[in-house]
């Protein structure tokens, strides 16, 4: 039976990729089946690989592209010269009669459908070959948008063909082994949307710089969603925790991160072109493309096309503005990290420091470093030198070749989601997007070091710092009794560690998270009437688009300690409330104002002593107000909160006050509090502290500084300090048993486990329940707890222990 020249995507399922492409086949089988999920797919329809065979036939195509293909092997042509040469073939063709009324009557039809005399339409390529789960590759054949009329439809239908043998697309058949003749086009005819009116973008349900698996990651521009793609915009990302989704009330985005947006695409009017690029207006800018509601549905529909085709998938959405409907444009299988090991991940240090350069959202986690390049057109690619690192303001498809021969890849626009992001993952080679100006910043033949190592935000140092590389597989961890957890500080690289079978988060630091995300004192937020006005202006630049200043901090935090504790729930993330020392808070914007000058910090005004104080009061509440949001509005119910540095029994009551005050009561909706056991008091009443809090953590470091009476940041003592002195180990196995004693947890989040595997064995040997350890010594570290079980669990243990 002769296979049609049309088909409806209605019509279509997954099983069609032989006929309509991976691409086309995708956008059926979404209509078809996930309609019922509330996914909504515009209306279109596809020509089939029978009907480009046929305009080969008609126009006696294929001797002569084998002729130009063969010449191309044999060396008598370049690469450019074969495609543009091929190209010319099928843009001075026509199709058969026959198929060009088929097309036109359906364009009719689709106008019917979609109650338009002359609908606006997006004509893109289906390749049979590209879209599957082992051959994926970015931007390949062309896409034509704002197509209206049935003689633009034909004529963007021809130029689809024609891209079939961009010099990019036979690059690629050449190095995946496809016989170009073998591979077919069909055509995607399909209804737009008008996000010229609002917005469009990409969307991943898998974390594609680490492979996080419970992450859907969304990023936002305003108009088409072509510039998202070129990545000539920096959009919005958005991430949002997907377990928490299926939570009643729950609003689990971990993390909003408002782009640039400088341009968008819109139609043209009149005229010969489709679209064209405007600027955006400074509203536009400082406002996030989508609202909450917008970005959970999205990641709804993530779960369930992910669901559905049982892998992680790469998927382009857009909004009507005139309706204010979402809709699926586009959806294919993620080929990189759906492929990676689920055990097994390579972990890249920097082994000295250097001076930053430029900064943006770093694609992969590798570190390479060479010579840069600097290119700023598609022009002067020709230039480019083997090796280097590849500079430059955006890049499109043409630039692939370049690309798989630089050690890494640098550029001034695009978010993660961009074409270079995209092509780098798939080369492997690793790159920093969206620096704003790293072309104009970095000279040509500069030595430079691009690091993608330190979470999801990469910078280029100057120079060429040296680096290891480490092998980390998880696969033959021995099981342990005690519970393992991790210390996380930075939200922006605690999804490179989620594949560590940790049983936790033991630590959680909340002033780290104020220091890199919020950098401004809380105090100054709530009274930013009191900084000066150099620090007034920061502060207003940080928090546009906010009601309240105060609600940045709270939006902030509550996001990082989301992003925290998302990689390990549902078990436990304790998160320490803020410990600043008195001089670490006044670096941060604003706190010049707020806080005294003490001859010794670390002893003064820090940890529990602050939050009732009405010095810092206010701040306080806003700390609380963020933990509440995060448990009971994101749903991390696994979040525990910590005390530190809690003196008495009778500032625990009060702080535990404050705490009930601004909404934080202990047992209720769950909620935990655990207290740091850190100064020689704590241990000495621990029984009475135990009975105010439902856990202690032992904070190694503060308590042999204060055990010892060595100052932990004193390099002229720094012989002195040891956590495995025996005052300080009688210390901890004091603790370790009064806690027993009075029926509460007990674990560890102090460094000493991490560095001396002598000391995770006294802990085991004590009972401690948990042990809270680097993610870079986890591996080790596990090992030597595992170890210290079984021999405590000896005949020769037990015989000693009787």
């Amino acid at each position: 039976m002769p296979q049609p020249s049309i088909i409806w995507f209605d019509r279509i399922g997954i099983a069609d990729v032989p006929a309509v492409g991976g691409k086309n086949a995708s956008l059926g089988e979404m209509t078809v089946a996930l309609s019922g999920a509330g996914i909504r797919v515009p209306a279109g329809f596809a020509t089939t690989a029978a009907a480009y065979r046929a305009y080969l036939d008609a126009n006696g195509l294929e001797p002569k592209i084998s002729a130009l293909l063969d010449a191309y092997h044999g060396q008598k042509a370049t690469l450019q010269q074969t495609g543009q040469a091929i190209r010319a073939l099928f843009l001075e063709s026509e199709f058969p009669a026959g198929i060009a009324d088929e097309i036109r009557a359906a364009y009719e039809e689709l106008g019917r459908r979609t109650g338009s005399e002359a609908p606006a339409t997006a004509v893109r390529s289906s390749a049979t070959a590209e879209d599957l789960p082992d051959a994926s590759f970015a931007g390949q054949q062309e896409t034509f948008l704002n197509v209206r009329g049935p003689r633009a439809l034909l004529d963007a239908c021809r130029r689809c063909y024609a891209s079939l043998f961009t010099d990019r697309a036979i690059s690629y058949r050449e190095a995946k082994g496809f016989d170009h003749m073998d591979v077919a086009l069909s055509i995607g005819v399909q209804q737009m949307v008008r996000s010229d009116l609002a917005g469009s973008g990409v969307m991943f349900s898998i974390d594609t710089e680490t492979g996080f698996p419970h992450a859907a990651v969304i990023s936002a521009a305003w108009g088409l969603g072509e510039t998202v793609v070129q990545g000539s915009v920096d959009p919005d990302k958005y991430i949002v925790f997907k377990p928490l989704l299926a939570v009643p009330g729950a609003e689990p985005i971990i993390e909003k991160e408002r782009g640039g947006k400088a341009f968008k695409m819109v139609y043209a009017e009149g005229g010969s072109r489709r679209t064209r690029i405007v600027e955006t207006k400074p509203a536009e800018r400082e406002a996030f493309v989508l609202d909450d509601a917008d970005i959970l549905q999205l990641a709804r529909w993530a779960v369930a096309i992910e669901a559905h085709y049982g892998r992680p998938m790469d998927m382009e959405w857009a909004k009507d503005g005139e309706s204010g409907v979402l809709f699926i444009v586009q959806a294919r299988p993620e080929t990189v990290q759906a492929g990676a090991s689920a055990t097994a991940f390579r972990h890249y240090r920097l082994k000295g420091k250097g001076t930053p350069l430029a900064t943006g959202a770093a694609v992969g986690s590798a570190i390479a470093s060479g010579a840069a390049c600097v290119i700023r057109s598609a022009a002067d690619i020709a230039h480019f030198r083997d090796g280097a690192v590849l500079v430059t303001e955006t890049t499109d498809p043409d630039w692939v070749p370049v690309m798989k021969r630089a050690a890494g890849i640098v550029t001034d626009h695009g978010g993660t989601t961009s074409h270079a992001a995209i092509v780098s993952r798939e080369l492997g080679v690793p790159a920093i997007v969206g620096t704003g100006g790293a072309s104009k910043l970095i000279g040509d033949g500069q030595d430079v070091t691009l690091c993608c190592a330190e979470g999801d935000v990469g910078t280029v140092y100057a120079g060429l710092i040296p680096f290891e590389q480490t092998e980390v597989d998880v696969g033959a961890l021995p099981e342990t009794g005690t519970d393992v957890m991790v210390n996380i500080a930075n939200p922006a690289a605690a999804f490179q560690w989620w594949r560590l079978p940790a049983r936790g988060v033991g630590l959680a630091r909340m002033e780290f998270i104020i220091n890199s995300l919020i950098k401004v004192h809380p105090m100054a937020l709530v009274h930013p009437e009191r900084a000066s006005p150099e620090d007034q202006r920061q502060i207003r630049e940080l928090t546009r688009g906010y009601a309240e200043p105060a609600d940045y901090f709270v939006d902030t935090l509550a996001r990082g300690i989301a992003k925290l504790a998302s990689p390990w729930h549902p078990h436990p993330a304790i998160v320490r409330l803020s410990d600043f020392k008195t001089n670490e808070y006044a670096h941060l914007i604003g706190g010049s104002a707020f806080e005294p000058k003490e001859e010794n910090p670390m002893l003064g005004f820090r940890g529990a002593s602050r939050y009732y104080d009405d010095r810092y009061r206010e701040g306080f509440a806003l700390e609380c107000r963020a933990l509440k949001r995060v448990r009971e509005t994101l749903g991390f119910a696994n979040v525990i909160v910590m005390v530190p540095f809690c003196r008495t029994p009778a500032e625990a009551d009060r702080v535990l006050a404050v705490m009930a005050e601004n909404g934080l009561r202990r047992g209720e909706h769950g909620l935990q509090v655990y207290m740091m056991c850190e100064i020689p008091s704590n241990v000495v009443l621990a029984e009475q502290f135990a009975g105010r809090f439902d856990g202690f953590s032992i904070g190694s470091n503060d308590l042999t500084q204060l055990v010892l009476g060595v100052d932990r940041d004193s390099d002229l003592l720094a012989g002195l300090f040891d956590e495995r002195d025996e005052a300080v180990t009688r210390m901890i196995a004091e603790a370790i048993g009064k806690a027993h004693g009075a029926g509460i947890k007990v674990g560890i989040c102090g460094q000493a486990p991490s560095n001396y595997p002598d000391f995770a064995a006294f802990l085991v040997r004590e009972g401690i329940d948990s042990i809270s350890l680097n993610p870079d010594s986890f591996v080790h570290t596990v090992a030597e707890i595992a170890r210290a079980e079984a021999g405590a669990r000896s005949p020769a243990a037990r015989t000693q222990a009787g």
